[in-house]
């Protein structure tokens, strides 16, 4: 029994020893999941009072934002906020807001114009109280993704809102006065008020506020007479006004209305098969012609203000246009007067009517930039069209010195006594011959010569020696790009390929070799002051070395000789008695096919220029047929832009102090009185020793002597063996103007002055030519005895234009490896305001070019 009692016992403790033994782990894992439990509930607890804290602290701010908005005022609502424009010395010309407007009342607002402007701008209009949450939070992912003021929220009633009291600044306190002052409006206004101010008040393109108003002013009709695809025109603009313009921009505001109407049939406002139909029509149809468009508002200085809205634009500062800012401007309004009376007067456009002949020009401060002045056309009106000095033309020979002599001084260090020859060859892989406008090759002459006389093969040449791609470069500097950023080919060094430019560019691209090699961006705009104020915008552009200073004088004392009296010069109208000026003239040319379908003659120019400058202005002109169907016919005609600028640059430096140009310690002058960079080693052109390949010039023989190999100079100043070539003596012809100066493609001779046709001989000259005179050699004039083994610069010509074979087009072969034929990829035809080549070989001229 006790032995029994015992093992009872026994086991009896034994199971108390386990129940001891796992007593304290239970307790202990307890422990654990209680602190665990009681951490997560302190977070928990934590991030409430945090939110909580925020929450307040959030509520708190947006009660202070709220507070301290501005007070709803109905005749700040429904009127727009003019914006003040202000010329250079600070004084208001223009206040844009206040122009008379199309009130329209809602219910005479058709209903499909309303279904229109809300699948555009706020599909949930008449869902929201004036927050679209919905469309908010897609707002703040994208913010949250791409960061802050990426992308916008904004309610049609937000709009209202921001364009009556607010600024277009992205902050948060904007952001949360128009959240409430749109909730607040909601309150107050009826959704068909609010759609009423929004319809009348919104800015749809320059200077047009309100649908009313823009359906009278596009298509000259009452908003009940609109076709759907109208409509859809004038819902798309708001987003963009001057983007969307259908007379400035009508491709894109095709899209955009196509885009409208996707909107709307996605909407189910329209069908499938009303969409369709409406997307089909052409963007222009309906559209009033600029015969028959009325003045937006009379204001003065019309094409000044359209390039300052542009500006605007281009910056993204159009739409800030709604709140009321302070635009402050580089208007001279002097300049403006004298530039607007001269293309308005009839005079000086021989009797050819706006229709037929019109004009553009720009005048820039050659020191600055700042755009002065704007001529837009013959009496231009407040978006009348086409601006004609911001539009762009093919140049013609104007771009011959910043394509041409610009770069190869700047890079190969020429004299301007450079001996070049004037001779027949052809385009690079090509059987296309180029040739002057008066069909003759005048042989040796420096480029100087080449240059004021505007001869073209010495220009292809050039081109050819300095390199397509180091010319493309130069131009950048200078603001100049080709179209789609296309390389350049040989016809560019003519002007006839695919470089186009406005006045407006070319007047501050010329205006940097005025101002030692400086250039900065044409511009309008100052700076622009938002409506607190205080914040502000610089439009100012930073200044930049676009080349050297002696290449800018350089090309300009070259230049001052096209203005000059010296037989062949090109630009004599132009010149005014007392003022340092250079400048450049330039024609272009309908090509064959175009000539003989219109009836043209043959010396027709779709365009022409004249770009001149002093130390203080650089004024740019063009003149021609904006259709290209008439054309200017007459020498007297092509000279409508020297009688310009003449007219307006004596005009603007009247009573001004215009200091000459000044020759940097950079430039020597030798004792013939041609330039040279100091202590250049100077590269002189290529010699010819290849035979051309692509040509058939009178004499082919190969020059084995046409250029010396040592005599180039290792030191600055030349010596007195320098050549007199520049300007030949006696052989000007009794003639003005050759009777068939104008080939197929050529530029016309409106460069020329009345009594100045260059001669057909060659020139006489103090150069040894026995040599440059066989197949066109290029040489540089004899200089100090120090001499320049000029072997590196004799390589095989590998520049073609177009996949062509490896040639030499006459006498300059490249003086570089540089490698033209990815450049000129389009080779074979010709240079003309189309950007094709030559459609003949035996025609041989080229358009983009002139005497």
């Amino acid at each position: 029994m006790d032995e029994k009692m015992t093992r009872e016992q026994r086991r009896k403790q034994q199971t108390q020893k386990a129940k001891r033994q796992t007593s304290p782990k239970k307790k202990t894992t307890s422990k654990k999941e209680k602190s665990k439990k009681s951490l997560a509930k302190r977070i928990l607890i934590g991030l409430a009072s945090l939110f909580i804290v925020l929450f307040l602290i959030g509520g708190a701010v947006f009660a202070y934002l709220a507070f301290t908005a501005p007070e709803l005022n109905e005749d700040t609502l429904k009127d727009p906020v003019s914006s003040k424009f202000y010329d250079k010395n600070g004084k208001e010309f223009y206040s844009m807001g206040s122009e008379e407007r199309e009130n329209v009342k809602y219910e005479d607002i058709p209903k499909e114009m309303r279904d229109a402007i809300l699948s555009a701008e706020d599909a949930r209009f008449y869902d929201h109280s004036g927050i679209d949450f919905w469309r908010l939070g897609g707002a703040v992912v994208a913010n949250i993704r791409d960061g802050f003021g990426a992308q916008g929220a904004s309610t049609l009633t937000q709009q209202v809102i921001k364009n009556s009291f607010f600024d277009n600044s992205k902050t948060m306190k904007r952001k949360v006065q128009e959240a409430y002052l749109a909730m607040q409006l909601e309150r107050e206004y009826s959704k068909d008020e609010i759609f009423e101010m929004y319809f009348n008040k919104v800015l749809m393109s320059g200077r047009i506020y309100g649908f009313g108003t823009a359906a009278e002013y596009f298509y000259g009709k009452e908003l009940k007479d609109l076709s759907l695809d109208e409509m859809a025109v004038l819902a798309g603009m708001p987003q963009a006004p001057n983007g969307y313009n259908p007379f400035k921009n009508p491709e894109r505001a095709e899209k955009r209305r196509n885009v409208v109407l996707l909107l709307m049939y996605n909407n189910k406002k329209i069908t499938k098969a009303e969409m369709e139909k409406a997307q089909k029509v052409d963007i222009k149809k309906g559209l009033l012609p600029e015969s028959k468009r009325q003045a937006a508002a009379k204001s003065k200085y019309d094409a000044y203000i359209d390039v300052v809205l542009k500006e605007l634009a281009e910056n993204g500062d159009e739409k800030a246009l709604e709140e009321g800012i302070s635009v402050y401007t580089n208007l001279d309004v002097t300049a403006q007067k004298s530039v607007e009376k001269a293309l308005n007067a009839d005079a000086n456009f021989v009797g050819r009517t706006a229709e037929d002949i019109q004009a553009g020009m720009a005048v820039v401060d050659t020191q600055t930039g700042a755009l002065a002045a704007v001529g837009g056309s013959r009496n231009y009106g407040p978006e009348r069209g086409l601006n004609m000095a911001a539009s762009k033309h093919q140049p013609g020979s104007t771009m011959k010195p910043l394509i041409d002599y610009g770069p190869v001084i700047e890079n190969k260090k020429w004299s301007t006594g450079t001996t070049i020859t004037d001779e027949p060859i052809k385009y690079t892989g090509t059987n296309q011959t180029i040739t002057n406008v008066d069909n003759t090759y005048l042989g040796n002459m420096t480029i100087r010569e080449a240059l004021y006389r505007s001869r073209n093969i010495p220009a292809v040449k050039t081109f050819k020696e300095v390199g397509a791609s180091k010319s493309k470069k130069f131009l950048a500097k200078v603001g100049i790009k080709p179209a789609d950023d296309k390389a350049l080919l040989e016809s560019d060094a003519i002007g006839g390929g695919n470089v186009t430019v406005s006045p407006i560019q070319m007047a501050a691209s010329y205006a940097s070799f005025g101002n030692n090699g400086i250039y900065t961006e044409a511009h309008a705009v100052k700076k622009i002051v938002y409506r607190d104020g205080k914040t502000s915008k610089s439009y100012t552009p930073d200044p930049k070395d676009a080349m050297s200073d002696f290449t800018a004088y350089m090309v300009t004392d070259m230049l001052r000789d096209v203005v000059s009296s010296k037989a062949g010069a090109t630009g004599t109208a132009a010149s005014i008695y007392g003022l340092d000026i250079a400048g450049k003239s330039g024609t272009t040319n309908f090509d064959a096919a175009k000539k003989q379908k219109l009836g043209l003659p043959a010396e027709t120019a779709p365009d022409s220029w004249f770009i001149g400058y002093t130390t203080n202005y650089s004024v740019a002109t063009w003149a021609g047929d904006p259709e290209r169907q008439t054309g200017l016919k007459t020498l007297t005609e092509k000279h409508i832009p020297q009688t310009l600028f003449k007219q307006v640059m004596t005009e603007i430096s009247a009573g001004k102090e215009t200091k000459s140009f000044t020759k940097p310690d950079t430039v020597v002058e030798g004792s013939n009185s041609e330039l040279y960079v100091r202590g250049a080693q100077i590269s002189a052109p290529s010699s010819t020793t290849t035979k051309p390949q692509t040509q058939t010039p009178p004499t082919t023989e190969t020059n084995k002597t046409e250029e010396p190999t040592t005599e180039e100079p290792t030191t600055e100043e030349p010596a007195t063996e320098e050549p007199t070539t520049e300007e030949p003596t006696t052989e000007e012809p009794t003639t003005e103007e050759p009777t068939t100066e104008e080939p197929t493609t050529e530029e016309p001779t409106t460069e020329e002055p009345s009594t100045e046709t260059p001669s057909t001989e060659t020139p006489s000259t103090g150069n040894d030519n026995n040599s440059s005179e066989q197949g066109g050699t290029t040489t540089q004039p004899e200089t100090p005895s120090t001499g320049e083994d000029n072997s590196s610069n004799q390589n095989n010509s590998n520049q073609n234009n177009g996949g062509g074979t490896n040639s030499d087009q006459g006498s300059t072969t490249p003086s570089t490896g540089e490698d033209n034929s990815s450049s000129n990829s389009n080779s074979g035809g010709e240079a003309h305001t189309s950007s094709t080549r030559p459609e003949s070989p035996t025609t041989g001229q080229d358009e983009g070019t002139e005497e």
